[in-house]
């Protein structure tokens, strides 16, 4: 299905039934990326009334599914997204099912970690799979890059929506709530998108027919390593922005209630960035747009370190942050296309996950390292910190150009064909 270019190529995707039924129910799956780490620290710090215990068990979680993620992603490639993403996402549902009411019961900090380890790591690969799907979905890889930049773009809003629809739980019940509310939409999205047609209609490529080329796992490939090492930096430095965020709220504005409009700037810009950079085509090789990008989210990242030694309002950020924002899922969608051209067919699952487990690392690398910075110097240091992150990817993808330039290739007409079309 020929997707063409501009708002057209997404309203063709809405409505092309195997895309649109996947894609939502991916969504919905992926709302406790932002739901679950929240609702841990709100629910915890209620029975608790500390903090302390809430970001270790939040870390742990985080750790958990760093860990899972490439393990799920491999198995994907071996056995069928239906047969990992079901009972993965059952189980993890089932973990934050049990640490909610082991936490509103008043269980030990031993009990709590182990539920929120196990929660983690069974979380289940929908990012990844959905990534993968797009390549059942749309064979030709210029259309395919609009489901790639609606995806990355609908990631970016569900920290908006995520966070918004806590907010209404919190008001209209108890603590215990949204933390039950995301073990189900966790449980629905994930079975609901196993059951699509795009995800049943993934075929694990066995090992008898694996293509040659290819060592054991989809990190060994030419070039996976340095799109991994480009996303983990990043991510760093989107640690330390997030963080840096919060204690902006708490130590500049003086409310900690305006974190959730901070989010909402810098959130929204990446959401209309992606959607702006999936809708048009594009010259060249995807890899010559990467370390730009980048340098445009450094460049807009300086003038905020600056800015916060002069206590500046929530309407002298909020400009600022947008600005960043635009280029941060373009970023992403990027990285996404260069690792997709650079993975072997029977390992996209893995490949998809491994970039989720760099994401997720860094990230929490980056948070860990941005709560000392803060506590030495303050948030604008954080932010200072982060543009310095930001700028290393872009050095590390300057540095990949001639090796990506040797190892990216477009799938071939061999590849397309042998993908299976859902129905």
């Amino acid at each position: 299905m020929a997707q063409g270019a501009g708002l057209a190529g997404y309203v063709r995707l809405l409505r092309h039934g195997p895309a649109i039924r996947p894609f939502v129910a991916a969504v919905i799956a992926r709302l406790p990326i932002s739901m679950a780490p929240l609702s841990m620290i709100l629910l915890i710090q209620h029975v608790r009334g500390q903090y302390g215990i809430a970001g270790v068990v939040t870390g742990v979680y985080a750790l958990g599914a760093a860990a899972g993620s490439p393990i799920w992603g491999r198995c994907m490639d071996r056995f069928g997204q239906l047969r990992v993403i079901v009972p993965t996402a059952l189980s993890s549902a089932g973990m934050l099912v049990a640490l909610a009411v082991i936490t509103d019961r008043g269980a030990g900090n031993v009990a709590l970690l182990i539920c929120a380890a196990l929660a983690g790591f069974a979380f289940p690969p929908v990012g990844p799979g959905m990534r993968a799907a797009w390549r059942i979905i749309y064979p030709d890889p210029t259309a395919r890059r609009v489901g790639y930049a609606l995806d990355a773009s609908a990631v970016e809003l569900i920290f908006v929506g995520g966070p918004l629809l806590l907010s209404l739980l919190l008001v209209i019940t108890p603590a215990i709530v949204p933390l039950l509310v995301t073990a189900g939409l966790l449980a629905v999205g994930g079975v609901s998108y196993s059951l699509s047609a795009a995800a049943r209609s993934f075929r694990p490529v066995h090992r008898d027919r694996r293509p040659t080329g290819g060592g054991r796992s989809a990190i060994s490939a030419p070039g996976v390593l340095a799109v991994l090492a480009v996303n983990l930096v990043m991510s760093i430095g989107f640690g330390q922005c997030d963080t840096s965020l919060a204690a902006t709220a708490r130590q500049i504005l003086h409310d900690q209630a305006r974190l959730g409009v901070l989010f909402a700037a810098i959130a929204g810009g990446s959401a209309i960035g992606g959607l702006w950079y999936g809708s048009r085509h594009w010259p060249g090789p995807e890899h010559r747009r990467l370390p730009v990008s980048l340098g445009i989210f450094t460049v807009a990242l300086v003038p905020l370190p600056l800015l916060l030694g002069h206590r500046p309002s929530l309407w002298a950020l909020l400009p600022l942050l947008f600005l960043a924002g635009l280029a941060i899922a373009p970023s992403l969608i990027m990285q996404q296309n260069i690792l997709d051209g650079l993975s072997p067919r029977h390992q996209v699952n893995e490949a998809q996950s491994l970039l989720t487990a760099a994401s997720t690392s860094g990230a929490a690398a980056g948070t860990a390292l941005a709560g000392i910075i803060i506590d030495a110097g303050g948030a604008r240091w954080s932010f200072a910190g982060a543009a310095i992150a930001i700028a290393g990817a872009a050095t590390v993808a300057i540095v990949s150009q001639r090796r990506w330039d040797a190892t990216a290739q477009p799938a071939s007409p061999a590849d397309q064909a042998a993908e299976p079309a859902p129905r």
